[in-house]
């Protein structure tokens, strides 16, 4: 099935085909954690993964999912706890998370995450990490204001060894931030207007920090202290 859908996440599509250099989704079980991931899912889909899967942890994520799939039977969206899911223990193949681990609730999610995937599954996270280890005021109020917990890079690989992942491979991908906040601020606001009132809602509350991140990135430096990782691990017990 073809899409135009753009994917509105750090990282863009590269996660995903950093993922696919390594493992291949022919009838895998697939787990997508966080919004904004209907394209990936379709990617997933279009690649004859056997079930593919969305959860998100709010409703308004949940609607805009939904209604953005209605026409795709090939992947289900539900809402749930990232950290506290219902599904059985070992049941994915693979679980993809596109900067949706990085919140004050990572190690509950990294639990879940292990709990859930099979014994040597694969686990394809997007981290936004923290380059130098103490930025300044300006980028911890953005990362407050969203929620965000990054991760210091140089100490990214040992977070997850300690947890009991082997790592299969990293790659930086920082420099698809620039594109990011370039990019998606002006396709959201170029495709509102086509929306729902629910959608609308839901995206003028991304747009409105949207702008503030993109200011703080593309005209004060952030660049210098705020990146991307895709890190690629498989699980162990």
């Amino acid at each position: 099935m073809k899409s135009n859908l753009q994917i509105y996440l750090p990282g863009g599509s590269k996660q995903f085909y950093h993922l696919k250099q390594f493992v291949a989704f022919l009838q895998k079980d697939v787990l997508i954690i966080g919004s904004n991931s209907e394209k990936i899912a379709q990617m997933f889909a279009d690649a004859e993964a056997n079930i593919v899967s969305i959860i998100v942890d709010d409703y308004d994520s949940l609607l805009k999912s939904r209604f953005i799939l209605k026409d795709d039977k090939r992947i289900t969206i539900r809402l749930m706890n990232y950290s506290a899911t219902d599904f059985v223990a070992d049941k994915f193949d693979i679980v993809f998370a596109q900067g949706s681990v990085s919140t004050p609730s990572r190690n509950k999610i990294v639990k879940e995450i292990k709990r859930i995937a099979k014994q040597d599954g694969i686990i394809s996270i997007g981290e936004l990490t923290s380059i130098k280890k103490e930025p300044p005021a300006f980028i911890t109020d953005i990362w407050e204001s969203g929620n965000v917990i990054p991760v210091f890079a140089e100490v990214l690989e040992s977070f997850y060894l300690q947890r009991k992942f082997e790592i299969i491979n990293t790659l930086n991908l920082s420099d698809t931030l620039k594109e990011f906040y370039t990019n998606s601020k002006s396709i959201l606001y170029e495709g509102i207007n086509s929306l729902s009132d629910n959608e609308k809602s839901y995206y003028k509350k991304i747009l409105k920090r949207m702008s503030h991140e993109s200011n703080a990135y593309l005209k004060l430096g952030a660049s210098e202290y705020m990146g991307f990782t895709s890190i690629i691990l498989k699980n162990e017990y």
